[in-house]
Formats: C-alpha cells, structure tokens, sequence
C-alpha cells in the first residue's frame, strides 16, 4: 500500500497534479479488492477513491465524478460509465469488456494494458489520456462522436489519423 502511494504521488508531481488534500474533492473511499458486482453509484461523487483489484462487473457508474479515482486490475466488464468523469483517473490493467464509455470524460486518465473489447467510446474524451500504441490503434477503428461536456471528437482526442 506504501508502495502505491508514492508511486501515485511521484506521478502527481511529476504532472504537477494537485494532492487530493489540495484539490477540492471529497474524502475518499476504498473499495479495494471489493466484489461490487452490480452496485449503482451513479450520480455519485468519488473523486479520489480506490477500486483496484475489484470486481465491478455491472456496476453503473453513469454520470459519476470518480476524477483522480485508481481502478488499477479491476474488472468492469459490462459497466456502465456513460457520461462518467475519469480525469486523472488511473485506469490501467482494467478489463471494460461490453462496458459502455460513451461520453465519459478520460482526460489525462492512465489506461495502460487496459483492454476494450466490445466497448462503446462513441463520444468519449481521451485528451491527453496515456494508451499503449495498440490501445490507440484498435479504439480509432471505432472511435466516432463528440463529448458533451467537452465538445471534443473522439477521434481527435485519441489523435486517429484519417
């Protein structure tokens, strides 16, 4: 746990991240290593939580602020992140099997090996989000869409070429 700490904290310094003392968010909350199969924290403020290594198949998160949360090795197949804000949100090694992103907001989120296998991304924003090349080159195939909030394209943010 001590480990993941200063490695989340050398990250934010080295982004120039606020802390989570700093920044106006609220106490977080860990669900780590939790079975959340189908809960419903949509609508819901998060920011800063940890649900890594969680089982979060089902679980809906529509429309929920989880800005800064880590879901590092969790499971969200068939979730429900419609219009979900994951800036600076570290969602690497996260498997979104079926889930829907559409809308979401993943600006400057971390997604390293995290796989996208039938997910929708119609309107996600991935601004400056951190992919592997393979990751951008398979979302591009089906990036399409505008974020609402953000204005930006899909296929813009993930820089698709074409």
């Amino acid at each position: 746990m001590i480990r993941r700490l200063a490695a989340l904290l050398m990250i934010a310094f080295t982004w120039g991240i606020s802390s989570p003392a700093s920044a106006d968010w609220t106490i977080p909350r860990s669900f780590s290593n939790a079975d959340l199969t189908g809960q419903d924290f949509s609508g819901q403020e998060l920011q800063g939580s940890e649900f890594s290594n969680a089982n979060l198949e089902r679980t809906n998160f529509e429309g929920a602020d989880v800005r800064g949360t880590v879901f590092s090795a969790s499971v969200l197949t068939q979730a429900n992140l419609h219009s979900a804000n994951l800036t600076n949100a570290m969602v690497d090694q996260v498997k979104f099997t079926g889930a829907d992103l559409s809308d979401a907001n993943l600006t400057e989120a971390i997604l390293l090996r995290s796989t996208f296998v039938d997910t929708n991304i119609t309107g996600a924003d991935f601004t400056d989000a951190i992919l592997d090349g393979a990751q951008i080159k398979t979302l591009c195939r089906r990036a399409s869409g505008i974020n609402s909030k953000t204005g930006i394209a899909t296929r813009e943010s993930l820089g698709c070429r074409g």
